[in-house]
């Protein structure tokens, strides 16, 4: 009988030793791949800003006098308007 008791006495210190093992292997590759994760996205690039789109100035100026005339721009408000686009 004692030796039956040593056996489950090793086999449960073997399983026990693999099972620390691997909860240590595991937690070792998910830091690995965390590390990896973070490094690309540090290396990333930030994407650049939009550049704003080009603004057709005679276009643009039609719009405020459009808007001028229909009483939604003051007289001030569209020379304001207009003399911005001028780089006035």
């Amino acid at each position: 009988m004692p030796r039956l008791g040593r056996a489950v006495a090793r086999t449960a210190v073997v399983a026990g030793t693999a099972t620390v093992v691997s909860g240590k292997v595991s937690q070792h590759q998910a830091d690995k791949q965390a590390e990896k994760e973070a490094s690309q996205q540090a290396a990333a690039p930030a994407p650049a800003p939009a550049e704003p789109a080009a603004v057709d100035p005679v276009a643009e100026i039609e719009r405020l006098g459009a808007l001028h005339e229909k009483g939604l721009l003051s007289d001030e408000e569209f020379a304001a308007a207009k003399a911005k686009l001028l780089g006035l």
